[in-house]
């Protein structure tokens, strides 16, 4: 009798799959895989194929290997530029747009007066796209009936906040960091929602103030936010394309390598292996942010 109890009472081996469970199984995950292979890593392969040929997509594919680079570092005037305005992008995102993003969840995260107003005002932007985005920095930043000018006076003789390539720059790092500031709040507010006051709690009776107990309590506890937003950060500095076509197609002081590839690959020229090189190019510089971000926020859980 006891025997029998403890074979009842006993944990099971394991269930094993029936053909149908692996049929589903294999439905279920070979689809989606199937799908970003054939969207996400097959254009990315194809693209550093054709980086190393001459091709118009009409014609035959003349290998050419590594000249569509050499002409992108020597002989390409827009390359450079764009490459400083995509670092200008990712560092005006990652050290104005998200630090401030962060300040204003701490804020919120406090109970305001009016706190969910607020946060549903901020996020607002985020549901927008950046060509939307675009269209309202015209809107705000044009010379002639821009609402900038309207506000500061200036109608005889109007600023062309978008016209003068010293300027238009920082406005549409301005137009982009009002979107992303959105993004990046609604992050970190989830993560603080999630802190165990506890911990707080610990640090007011150890002596801590509050900005002691913020920067050595609370955002070591945000660390895999910390990991999101910053891969999000890189993403959309290193992406951005729409803001800056729907301002004035990412010329006379706008060009991105985003730009630069879409020029190249389905422009007048259609020169694909060239565009595919910026492109490769464009991969090669997020993979070596994210990468190197991932890595060191790895390390740092790993020793702590």
């Amino acid at each position: 009798m006891a025997l029998n109890t403890a074979r009842r009472t006993g944990r099971r081996g394991p269930r094993r799959f029936t053909p149908r469970d692996l049929a589903v199984l294999g439905v279920l995950l070979g689809i989606p895989l199937l799908l970003d292979i054939a969207v996400v890593w097959g254009p990315t392969l194809a693209s550093v194929v054709l980086s190393f040929t001459s091709w118009d997509g009409i014609g035959d594919i003349e290998w050419v290997g590594t000249q569509n680079y050499a002409n992108l570092f020597t002989n390409y005037p827009q390359f450079w530029p764009a490459v400083r305005h995509n670092l200008l992008w990712l560092a005006f995102l990652g050290l104005v747009a998200t630090p401030f993003g962060l300040l204003l969840a701490v804020l919120v995260d406090r109970g305001v007066r009016f706190s969910r107003f607020y946060q549903s005002t901020l996020y607002m932007p985020v549901v927008l796209s950046l060509a939307i985005v675009g269209f309202i920095a015209q809107l705000v930043f044009s010379r002639d009936q821009g609402a900038l000018n309207a506000i500061l006076g200036n109608t005889d003789n109007p600023t062309d906040w978008l016209g003068d390539p010293d300027l238009n720059i920082w406005m549409v790092l301005l137009a982009a960091a009002w979107r992303h500031t959105g993004y990046v709040m609604i992050l970190y507010l989830a993560g603080l929602k999630a802190v165990d006051p506890s911990l707080k709690e610990a640090a007011a009776i150890d002596g801590a103030g509050e900005a002691q107990t913020f920067f050595r309590v609370v955002l070591p506890t945000l660390r895999p936010v910390n990991v999101i937003v910053g891969v999000i950060t890189v993403i959309e500095a290193l992406r951005a394309f729409d803001i800056v076509y729907a301002v004035n197609k990412g010329r006379n002081g706008l060009e991105l390598l985003s730009v630069l590839v879409t020029d190249n690959i389905i422009g007048e020229a259609s020169r694909i292996g060239f565009g595919s090189a910026i492109a490769v190019v464009l991969l090669t510089v997020s993979l070596g942010f994210v990468v190197t971000y991932l890595v060191q926020e790895i390390r740092g859980e790993m020793t702590r």
